[in-house]
């Protein structure tokens, strides 16, 4: 039902992964651990739990499961893995930190670059939460026909800006080729259109921008 090949991940590991409509648009992203050969939990946004609930619950004519939703802790350890449980050891980072971080990175979040109106290969996901040797999850066949037989319209990126603001515009030559989607002094990011030159120089309500593609994930 999701996006990524769980079978391929050792218990204990993890992996990201999406949950998508049949026409590929993004109902949740997930945090996928394999707690055990047949146990997974699926970490998501608070406000989606029990939206996945109920679209894995609708789903599971295929196979016989059990589905329940869960509270759990967990951090993001900035250069290191999500950890669960236990409060790791490390200086807790501020908030702006965190989000500078994130922007820094080019990690899309719920709510800000990701909602239902976004294809995973605009905000860059395809690299990081999609298998395209697993087998059949909804939303597959247009995920894949986008990734081999076309191309995105626009993509998120990277933007070296003194100041700006979520929903700001983003122009080249005089044109709307953007929008901010989130920033913090000097940083934001924001879809721009692929015709765009990676070099090129952009105007943020009379800023002077450069934009550079979202940094490949591991």
């Amino acid at each position: 039902m999701v996006s990524n090949d769980l079978e391929a991940v050792a218990v204990g590991g993890a992996c990201d992964a999406l949950l998508l409509t049949a026409k590929a648009r993004i109902i949740a992203p997930l945090r996928v651990v394999r707690l055990a050969e047949h146990d997974f939990l699926l970490l998501t946004e608070p406000e989606l739990g029990d939206r996945v609930a109920a679209e894995l619950t609708r789903m599971r004519f295929a196979a016989k499961c059990e589905i329940a939703t869960e509270e759990h802790e967990s951090w993001l350890v900035l250069g290191g893995e999500e950890v669960l449980g236990e409060r790791p050891e490390g200086e807790e980072a501020s908030e702006e930190e965190a989000e500078r971080a994130r922007i820094e990175a080019g990690i899309p979040r719920w709510g800000f670059e990701l909602d239902e109106t976004i294809l995973p290969a605009e905000a860059g996901l395809e690299q990081t939460h999609i298998s395209f040797t697993k087998g059949c999850y909804p939303g597959q066949e247009p995920i894949a026909r986008l990734h081999y037989r076309g191309h995105v319209n626009r993509r998120l990126r990277v933007l070296e800006v003194a100041t700006s603001k979520p929903g700001d515009e983003i122009e080249h030559d005089g044109k709307t080729v953007g929008r901010v989607t989130s920033a913090v002094p000097g940083l934001a990011l924001g879809y721009v259109r692929t015709a765009v030159p990676d070099d090129a120089e952009l105007n943020v309500e009379r800023e002077t921008a450069r934009l550079h593609l979202a940094p490949a994930r591991p």
